[in-house]
């Protein structure tokens, strides 16, 4: 991981309670998949980890690793769906106390840095949800080196599966830069504040480095979907202004105010893109 275990926590450890107040309510942290226009957030949120869970081809009989497991929102819906296991790894304390007390049958819950984990034995699918973006720094990508981190994650996770195993993957998207300068500082605020330590990838990083080991069989954008679902974030968060400003401080308000409305206009304007994908190993 390039993103440290502190700046994880810096990320995500805010509070659990405060992220409760604005996120849905199985808490998922990623873009939802607004398979009809009517949905709720809740819906979408749903809808995107069930095509996961197929993504991977998983079902009762099968186990599977989730990498970034977050407060253990995808488990919840494979866990609902049917799986024989399945087991989450996190950077992240809080998340990592929160999916212990959500005691969801058949799962494990690990602090885990994916780069030193070794599996007893191999999983059957692996989903991994806006995990990538933890992996390579604004630094390291700027000395050329973002496509080798990424297929090192990539092959690293192809010994973990035996061939014929499927992948479903999600990932943020960088796509154009901004041209004003107060759009430029927004970001430059969203990426050393809220995630310091992280860089989102470009698509065509992604597809250089799933080779060898992993073929690209469905690739679905959620660009627009995820501007719908930072959209409603953002609009749970202003409802709760009282309650964060009080609890949290004002910093904290601030903060994710504007972050969440960076996020809205960045995916709005093309700046950032989501993608789906279902990989099979080769």
């Amino acid at each position: 991981m390039t993103s440290t275990q502190a700046e994880i926590d810096l990320s995500y450890s805010v509070s659990n309670e405060f992220f409760a107040l604005w996120l849905d309510k199985n808490m998922h942290y990623t873009s939802a998949w607004y398979e009809r226009d009517d949905m709720t957030l809740e819906e979408a949120q749903e809808a995107k980890a069930q095509r996961l869970y197929r993504f991977a081809e998983l079902g009762p009989d099968k186990t599977v690793l989730d990498i970034g497991s977050g407060w253990g929102s995808a488990i919840d819906v494979v866990s609902r769906l049917g799986i024989r296991h399945a087991t989450g790894i996190t950077l992240s304390t809080e998340q990592l106390a929160w999916c212990h007390a959500r005691k969801l049958p058949n799962a494990t819950f690990l602090l885990q840095d994916y780069h030193t984990y070794e599996p007893a034995v191999p999983f059957d699918g692996l989903i991994s949800v806006e995990m990538i973006d933890h992996l390579c720094s604004p630094a390291q990508a700027r000395q050329g080196l973002a496509v080798d981190l990424y297929r090192a994650y990539f092959n690293r996770l192809a010994t973990w599966v035996r061939p014929g195993a499927c992948f479903g993957f999600q990932a943020i998207l960088r796509n154009r830069i901004p041209r004003a300068r107060k759009d430029l500082e927004d970001l430059a605020f969203t990426a050393d504040v809220i995630f310091p330590g992280g860089l989102n990838p470009r698509i065509e990083e992604i597809v250089q480095a799933v080779t060898p080991h992993w073929e690209i069989e469905e690739l679905h954008m959620l660009r627009k979907d995820y501007g719908r679902t930072t959209g409603e974030w953002l609009r749970r968060l202003r409802l709760n202004e009282g309650t964060i400003r009080a609890q949290w401080g004002d910093r904290v308000y601030d903060d994710y105010d504007r972050y969440l409305d960076t996020c809205v206009r960045a995916f709005a304007n093309h700046w950032s893109g989501d993608v789906e994908i279902k990989l099979r190993r080769i």
